[in-house]
């Protein structure tokens, strides 16, 4: 006769068939971690505690001997020899360090006086001059523009009535011309971009070009009535700026040479500068306006306001065509530089003199600005930061004109002490130092120029 099954007991789940298995489950365990109930803690960690306690004093009541032949022990059962070296020192050991080192090392945090001092520059300027030549007579007028040094090498100087030529390249010396007419002076010199031709202004009004390989004038061209101070080319055509406040444009190859006559200015135009693409004109006076024209225009573009007084030192950045640097007189002594896009003033740097003459570094991001009183310095300044990278001295009058050479190296320095000076500033610096420092006869050479 069939059993019946019993019921579950209250409070049991039944298994599939309804029965309860008598079978103990299988307990879940981990790979890694056991299982608690396996482990014994409260004697495990008594044993532990009291195992180091006793090992921790019977190594303090040691005595040295004893554990010195425990050492000697283990090296024979290691099979180590005495001094050996360590198991697997591919190297020798370095030497102990001196005695006190620690208080060295301790010493070089307590004594920490801030953070380390900017390194310094590596540009190298040079404390004397390449080339000393005399200049006699050199006018001593602010206004006046009287060097230029051309393509040809060749250093155009005006001295009182008379123009004279210093060949950079063979040392020669030649006189290009002489006033005819009594107390009539030199004003403004500015060299042809094909460097045979120069340009001559007079204080008799008139420009005046001549040949400079023959030493012959070809043309003189009329039409200011005042001293010409200062000039400026622009391929075949000639601008000029005058005592009369005007600016004229003047096609040297052409009879009616007057091409357009420029008002912008209240005084005399004394800074004119074209820019190295011929789009623009910049004009400074002693108004204290720079002014701004557009190649074929007759009005205008920038009338800038910037300066306390005149405005002589013009410079067209030769790496952002946008850019002039100009330069005010005593009443200013500041550098600005503008935007010819907007007309905006971009930078503005008080020198703290009269600012004479600028010329860009054609080869680096650097400006060289020459000064008058007190110091009568030239001062090279990098550019956009306008830190001073240093001065050269040796003027003992305003460097009232500079010029550079045609491979943007040298530049010729005029005041009037009397000297032109040439100042290796632009090239590379190892060059600069052995050239300046390469024997005192080189150095100083002076040569009269009449």
């Amino acid at each position: 006769m069939p059993q019946t099954p019993s019921r579950p007991e209250k409070g049991k789940t039944p298994s599939k068939t309804g029965l309860r298995s008598n079978q103990k489950q299988k307990a879940q365990l981990d790979r890694f971690i056991p299982a608690r109930s396996g482990m014994n803690f409260d004697p495990a960690t008594f044993s532990f505690l009291k195992e180091n306690d006793q090992a921790q004093t019977a190594d303090e009541l040691l005595s040295p001997s004893k554990n010195a032949e425990y050492k000697n022990r283990l090296a024979e059962g290691l099979q180590l020899a005495e001094n050996s070296s360590r198991i697997l020192a591919f190297k020798k050991k370095a030497p102990p360090p001196p005695a006190g080192h620690e208080n060295h090392i301790m010493g070089l945090y307590t004594n920490n006086h801030g953070p380390r001092p900017a390194k310094k520059s590596s540009r190298t300027l040079p404390t004397a001059p390449e080339r000393v030549l005399d200049a006699p007579d050199l006018v001593d007028d602010y206004y006046l523009n009287l060097l230029d040094w051309g393509s040809n090498n060749s250093v155009a100087i005006a001295l009182e009535a008379g123009v004279y030529l210093w060949n950079a390249s063979s040392g020669g010396i030649s006189t290009l011309m002489q006033c005819q007419e009594e107390d009539e002076y030199v004003t403004s010199v500015s060299w042809a971009a094909d460097g045979k031709h120069i340009a001559v202004g007079t204080s008799s009004s008139i420009v005046q070009i001549w040949d400079a390989d023959r030493c012959k004038q070809i043309r003189a061209l009329k039409g200011h009535s005042a001293r010409i101070s200062s000039l400026s080319w622009n391929k075949t055509t000639l601008s000029s700026g005058g005592k009369d406040s005007l600016i004229i444009h003047h096609d040297v190859r052409v009879r009616e040479h007057i091409t357009a006559q420029l008002r912008g200015h209240a005084l005399e135009v004394c800074g004119l500068k074209w820019s190295p693409n011929g789009q623009h004109l910049a004009s400074g006076g002693n108004d204290n306006r720079l002014v701004v024209w557009e190649l074929g225009g007759r009005e205008p573009v920038h009338t800038l306001l910037g300066h306390q007084a005149a405005v002589k030192a013009l410079a067209w950045c030769p790496f952002q065509s946008n850019l002039l640097a100009s330069g005010g007189g005593t009443a200013d002594r500041c550098i600005k530089f503008w935007n010819m896009h907007t007309g905006s003033l971009l930078n503005s740097v008080d020198t703290g003199s009269q600012v004479c003459a600028l010329e860009w570094n054609r080869h680096e991001r650097e400006i060289l600005s020459s000064h008058g009183f007190s110091q009568n310095q030239l001062s090279l300044w990098k550019y956009p930061s306008m830190a001073k990278v240093g001065e050269l001295t040796g003027h003992t009058a305003r460097a009232l004109h500079m010029s550079q050479s045609p491979d943007g190296t040298t530049v010729c320095t005029a005041a009037p002490d009397e000297t032109l000076r040439f100042w290796n500033v632009f090239a590379e610096p190892a060059v600069a130092t052995k050239k300046a420092t390469s024997g005192g006869k080189s150095v100083l050479s002076s040569i009269t120029l009449r």
